[in-house]
């Protein structure tokens, strides 16, 4: 990773701090949610939990079940694979746990609350405040520059000013050294660079949590160490990072690979060899 993205993700976490700050005072007489400050986020304690979690779709009065009993749980902090084959059911589990999908029986919780019961206005809200998405085809709007591309989470934000806007998608890109590419268009960008404006809007919310599906799947080999190790060092920096993919040696950048296979867990161990960026990858 370069010197550049290294010390953005440094300057972000204090450029979000002073934000987040005007955040609370503009809205202190308001009734409604503030964004969490991520100090205020506990490591090593339960952010995901899961008891009998199952799900099922329903189409033309057929059943097609698609996870069976899943029960885990993921720590604040953690840096998790998910990992099994094409149709093992693990972006199913995905957008459960991100809440793009609804689970057919069992329980959820999460930092604690049982969202089991949550409407989907509410869901939305922590889906907008609390996680961020990294998908393998970037789904970037490809007539539209880069900061504004990284802006778009933010929409959802009625009570930010333009300017902090701003400075929030400057401060994401620079998290992923790329505040040099803000007035690009996204599609006069590189595939590896194309994943990093990615990454860098699902940081502009500031998120507890990060979901990053294949995120390495259409890159070559370089492109993808470089977003792998973006997600390593947002990882020590304080971020939950959940990866899903079907390559072991992606997973083993995690703390733990939990492995899938037609819907149901069958194993969960931590990586002891893990893979990491100390200067060189190893």
């Amino acid at each position: 990773m370069s010197s550049r993205a290294e010390r953005g993700i440094s300057w972000m976490t204090v450029n979000y701090n002073k934000i987040n700050l005007r955040s609370k005072l503009r809205d202190s007489s308001s009734s409604r949610s503030v964004r969490t400050p991520r100090n205020d986020i506990r490591l090593n304690m339960p952010l995901i939990q899961t008891k009998n979690l199952n799900k099922e779709y329903c189409t033309d009065e057929v059943k097609t079940p698609v996870l069976f009993d899943i029960d885990l749980e993921i720590n604040s902090g953690e840096f998790v694979s998910i990992m099994g084959p094409s149709g093992s059911g693990k972006s199913t589990l995905m957008h459960i746990l991100g809440f793009l999908d609804r689970l057919t029986s069992g329980q959820y919780l999460f930092e604690s609350a049982d969202v089991t019961g949550f409407d989907d206005k509410k869901l939305a809200r922590i889906r907008n405040e609390k996680i961020g998405f990294v998908f393998q085809s970037f789904n970037l709007l490809p007539r539209t520059t880069v900061l504004e591309n990284v802006k778009l989470p933010l929409q959802y934000r009625p009570g930010l000013k333009e300017k902090e806007k701003n400075e929030m998608a400057e401060s994401a890109l620079k998290a992923v050294g790329l505040e040099h590419r803000m007035n690009f268009f996204s599609n006069q960008l590189s595939g590896g660079e194309k994943q990093r404006v990615a990454i860098a809007r699902a940081l502009v919310t500031d998120p507890t949590l990060i979901f990053a599906d294949e995120p390495t799947g259409n890159l070559d080999s370089k492109s993808g160490l470089q977003i792998m190790e973006i997600l390593d060092k947002l990882n020590k920096a304080g971020k939950t990072i959940i990866l899903v993919t079907h390559e072991t040696n992606t997973a083993s950048f995690a703390h733990r690979i939990i492995a899938l296979k037609d819907g149901r867990i069958v194993s969960d161990r931590k990586v002891d060899n893990r893979n990491q960026f100390n200067g060189t990858l190893k």
